[in-house]
């Protein structure tokens, strides 16, 4: 069993994190299996090496780790039918089910069987996601493990679990959101005498070279900000101009709202 790591549910996000665990060399092919119901479709994985299967029981019986990568819905069937062959010494559970409490999978599991909590988003699929993480009865040993194999899809962030509807507008959320961005910055600049595709490409590698300043350099986007912003300049005039339309504020709005859409839809 060793380290060995089933995903349970080879979708989208499954077969995006089991070609990144793999591609990154945190596990060996052989030490990941992924189940889904058409085999087939994970065609790709096995030529890999990657252990596939469609019987969940099967997968997790061979597994230490256990990532559930399936539907909402799905979770209560799911959970009932593996739950036989969890074993809380020698297994942890890993969910990145959204809408899902830790609390809601420990009422079938056991309130001592370690479960973690995490919420990637999409860039999870070029490995570049940023996921939130959480868990209960967990030891730091088990946190540091989960943290290690989500920094291999981006990066982590181990939160309270009662901030993960907040994780989900600002990170899930987030990334519909800086594409509306990138969306009017490529429409400027098609009005500005660009061909689209030359604006996408200038749109695009701005805003990834923006968020790699602050994270590589842990500064604040006002210190980054004042330096391309000189006196009676173009920057400081667009800039001034877009917080007069509203632009900090209808962000802001925006996020809290769909903050306000998952809470009240509990």
């Amino acid at each position: 069993m060793a380290n060995t790591i089933a995903i349970i549910g080879g979708g989208n996000l499954g077969t995006a994190m089991a070609e990144g665990l793999v591609n990154s060399g945190f596990c060996k092919p052989e030490e990941l299996i992924v189940t889904k119901r058409n085999t087939a479709t994970l065609a790709a994985l096995a030529a890999k090496g990657v252990q596939v299967s469609s019987n969940n029981p099967e997968a997790v019986a061979k597994a230490s780790w256990i990532i559930l990568a399936i539907k909402p819905f799905q979770i209560k069937d799911v959970l009932a039918e593996i739950q036989p062959f969890l074993n809380k010494e020698k297994q942890v559970l890993v969910s990145v089910v959204t809408g899902v409490w830790i609390d809601e999978i420990q009422e079938i599991t056991g309130k001592d069987f370690p479960v973690f909590r995490a919420m990637p988003n999409t860039a999870i699929a070029i490995q570049e996601s940023m996921t939130c993480i959480n868990g209960k009865a967990v030891t730091d040993a088990q946190t540091s493990f989960v943290s290690d194999l989500f920094n291999q899809l981006g990066k982590t962030v181990v939160i309270e679990e009662k901030l993960m509807d907040a994780a989900t507008v600002l990170g899930a959320c987030g990334t519909a959101y800086a594409m509306r961005y990138i969306r009017a910055n490529i429409q400027g600049g098609i009005e500005i005498g660009f061909s689209a595709a030359t604006a996408s490409l200038i749109a695009a590698q701005t805003v990834k070279g923006a968020a790699e300043l602050l994270l590589q350099k842990n500064t604040h986007p006002e210190q980054e900000i004042d330096k391309v912003t000189t006196p009676k300049g173009c920057t400081i005039a667009g800039l001034n101009e877009m917080e007069h339309q509203g632009f900090s504020s209808s962000l802001i709005k925006g996020i809290v709202t769909s903050y306000k859409k998952i809470v009240n839809d509990m």
